[in-house]
C-alpha cells in the first residue's frame, strides 16, 4: 500500500521524486485543489470512499497511511 500511495502522490503532484516525509508543509503543489485531486486519485486507486473529516486530516503521507488503514486498505 505504501509504495502505491507514494506513486499516487508523485503522479498527482507531478513530482520527480517523493518520499515518506512528504506533507502539505513541504510540497508546494499540495494546496486545496491538489488535495481534491489526491483524494479522487486515492479513492479510484483503492476503490474506497474517504469521509470529509478524514480528508481534512490528510496532511501528510503518514496521515494517508493511517486513514487508509482505518478504511481497511492493506
Amino acid at each position: 500500500m505504501e509504495e502505491k500511495i507514494l506513486e499516487i502522490l508523485k503522479e498527482t503532484f507531478e513530482l520527480d521524486d517523493v518520499d515518506k516525509n512528504i506533507s502539505q508543509q513541504n510540497c508546494e503543489a499540495w494546496d486545496s485543489m491538489g488535495q481534491l485531486n489526491l483524494v479522487a486519485d486515492l479513492e479510484d486507486a483503492f476503490d474506497i470512499s474517504i469521509d470529509p473529516e478524514d480528508i481534512g486530516e490528510m496532511k501528510s503521507f503518514t496521515d494517508i497511511v493511517r486513514i487508509l488503514t482505518k478504511l481497511g486498505v492493506e
